[in-house]
């Protein structure tokens, strides 16, 4: 897991071929194989180095201009740029949960870039989501910020030949930031409750739910792939009711893109947030520190679980709502630890 590849392995062209990402990438690697090692001056002057040289690869894929073009920003400044795309947020062509299929069209540039050459995603199992009706999406959950959500949303719509489209439940606290609840809704993501869930399913839409919540974000980095308990059992509660298939989904990667060291509950409560996360580069590195690390991920979809004959005595039976949320979560655990098997670094692809 913490073998470094040789700078001649990467293909020639590809987004690995920027030599600071390497030196980035091997130094932390080096960190999570021995955190005694770590040395935040060295690691500090890297990931200054790697910000700059990130600045000059977007330019090279072309990611802010097709941006641009997209929000048909005749603005040559990026204020001018961020007021478009703020007034496209408050469009009214929105459906009942405020999904702007034009606005998310406009900033996918952005999250394909992630996808394909900054996280570099390896997805399996895309067969096993249906091509139409209802499902229910489970994954674990890391990373201090929802990045999982949005790139098992582009795997699925770029990887499906039905390219669905992926509703995601998104955290309360989120929605008490100026504009950021409003752009959740608008790329797709619902306020997690249980009607808005049922609601979508009822519809025969394609959800996504993190059992882990806010404990599978907050993880210390000590205690990463370790899949925290699953709530209440929400979403077998969920499945049993709406009659609709549990598809299980691992991510690998997530969780070293912010690697936690630290949180602090108390400097997050003014700023209204869950917790206040330290790494190796926030709060250090300033606003430069909440960029994710260019870890290389894994997403496996797992075979559909299905509930065909439960009744409505069963909906409400709480024993057995926790012993199939138990196997449910002993279920992704066990494909997280595969992937794990299978991860030879972080940061670079076999």
């Amino acid at each position: 897991m913490g073998t470094v590849k040789s700078i001649a392995q990467k293909k020639k062209g590809s987004f690995w071929d920027h030599k600071i990402l390497r030196e980035l990438a091997e130094e932390l690697e080096r960190y999570y194989s021995d955190p005694s090692s770590f040395d935040p001056k060295k690691l500090e002057a890297l990931a200054f180095e790697f910000f700059n040289e990130l600045k000059k690869v977007l330019k090279e894929v072309g990611v802010l201009s097709q941006m641009k073009q997209g929000l048909k920003s005749k603005a040559p400044t990026a204020f001018g740029f961020l007021k478009k795309a703020l007034h496209l947020i408050q469009s009214d062509e929105v459906d009942d949960f405020g999904l702007d299929r034009k606005f998310e069209l406009s900033i996918k540039p952005f999250f394909d870039f992630l996808f394909t050459h900054y996280f570099r995603v390896s997805v399996s199992g895309i067969e096993n989501i249906p091509n139409e009706g209802r499902a229910l999406v489970v994954a674990n959950h890391s990373g201090v910020l929802p990045y999982d959500a949005a790139m098992i949303k582009i795997a699925i719509f770029n990887e499906h030949p039905a390219r669905r489209e992926l509703r995601f439940l998104v955290d309360d606290f989120v929605f008490h930031f100026p504009f950021l609840g409003i752009l959740m809704n608008r790329i797709g993501g619902v306020r997690a409750c249980p009607e808005n869930a049922e609601r979508l399913l009822k519809s025969d839409e394609l959800i996504a739910v993190f059992p882990e919540g806010i404990k599978g974000i907050s993880k210390k980095f000590s205690d990463r792939y370790r899949l925290q308990r699953f709530g209440r059992g929400g979403a077998v509660r969920l499945a049993f009711k709406t009659q609709s298939p549990i598809i299980p989904v691992a991510v690998v990667g997530a969780e070293e893109i912010h690697p936690l060291l630290y949180k602090s509950t108390t400097l997050a409560r003014p700023l209204g947030i869950p917790f206040f996360p330290v790494t190796p580069t926030f709060p250090w590195l300033g606003p430069l520190g909440a960029i994710p690390l260019p870890t290389k991920w894994t997403i496996q979809i797992g075979k559909p679980i299905t509930y065909p004959s439960i009744t409505s005595r069963e909906i409400n039976d709480g024993i057995l709502i926790n012993r199939e949320t138990e196997k449910l979560r002993e279920t992704i655990q066990k494909m997280v630890l595969e992937l794990l098997k299978e991860r030879r670094s972080v940061f670079f692809s076999d």
